[in-house]
């Protein structure tokens, strides 16, 4: 785990294009697509390579974000940096705005770091980087000489253990999704048919990273691994196989697991081609997966309640605060 004291220097990176070009040709994720990604690109312009975005961060919105897990959000919020694009592109994802439609702001490794800074001084109690696994290495240069508050990798965990590596002693808190256990699921809504190998061996190399999870007298999260799953429609299944794999892979007490409910359809053409996803998820299917995982050797996490299945909890990326 980084050092978590107060002496950090704020800029003093170097320029912009101070990332080497060293390797520029794409394997930061598990697609490895082998593209040539530029360092730069204007507005939300297209790219190559699956995730469709250039070298350096593209984000969208950087603000306090009070709705995630309370070990995470606390009372005065979670420093949270939207990026732009994705390596997943999950058919029913709720920001399809940013995740797709790469609707974001380009901003330099020092602008990163500035941004951290300035969410510091709101009172963010740890900075929150949300899809960050194609910004790896701009997000690592941004990270050099660390932050006073713990820094949370808030991905898919469709990464490869290479990029997680590049973040040792960078990164204090991971919170990965396990998305799915079926690989069929996995090929049909994220075109990841390897997803659960994948997300597995990423999940396994945070955990050597971090160790078990330790958090602070107010329930704070210091430093581990928090895991989350969504529910979906029609899907139940699949995560009662989630839990199962989380149970095989760590003891009791070693990770925090968090199982959601607030699916929300997205209403989107890609989703539409999938009838179960057009609908909330029903109470009984929740209630099946919550005591499954009651059941199950995990214990220590969160579960939700129906409230949280609602548009209103989805952040407006209008570009504030980047």
């Amino acid at each position: 785990m980084g050092n978590l004291g107060n002496n950090h220097r704020r800029g003093n990176l170097n320029s912009p294009r101070s990332i080497s070009m060293d390797n520029i040709i794409c394997t930061a994720c598990p697609r490895r697509c082998g593209v040539k990604r530029p360092l730069s690109a204007p507005g939300s312009e297209r790219v190559g390579g699956f995730c469709g975005v250039p070298v350096l961060p593209r984000a969208a919105r950087a603000g306090l974000h009070l709705w995630e897990e309370p070990c995470i959000s606390g009372e005065r919020g979670s420093g949270t940096v939207f990026f732009s694009g994705c390596n997943l592109k999950c058919v029913f994802c709720q920001n399809r705005e940013i995740s797709t439609g790469l609707k974001g702001k380009e901003i330099s490794c020092e602008r990163l770091r500035e941004i951290f800074f300035e969410l510091i001084d709101k009172g963010a109690h740890n900075i929150n980087l949300v899809t960050p696994s194609h910004f790896t290495r701009s997000i690592a240069e941004a990270l050099e000489g660390g932050l006073p508050v713990p820094v949370i990798y808030n991905t898919g965990a469709y990464d490869s253990v290479e990029s997680l590596r590049m973040l040792e002693g960078k990164i204090q808190i991971y919170m990965p999704d396990f998305k799915y256990s079926d690989p069929d699921l996995a090929l049909g809504y994220s075109s990841a048919p390897d997803y659960p190998e994948i997300a597995a061996a990423a999940i396994e190399e945070m955990f050597r990273q971090t160790g078990k999870y330790v958090a602070d007298d107010d329930g704070m999260l210091k430093s581990g691994v928090l895991i989350r799953h969504l529910v979906l429609p029609g899907n139940v299944e699949n995560t009662l196989g989630v839990i199962d794999r989380i149970a095989s892979m760590f003891s009791p007490g070693d990770v925090l697991f968090s199982l959601m409910r607030q699916y929300t359809p997205c209403n989107s053409a890609e989703c539409a081609k999938f009838p179960e996803l057009t609908r909330s998820l029903t109470d009984e299917e929740y209630d099946r997966a919550e005591q499954y995982l009651f059941n199950s050797s995990i214990e220590d996490g969160f579960v939700q309640e129906a409230e949280s299945a609602d548009g209103q909890y989805i952040p407006c990326f209008d570009f504030s605060g980047v």
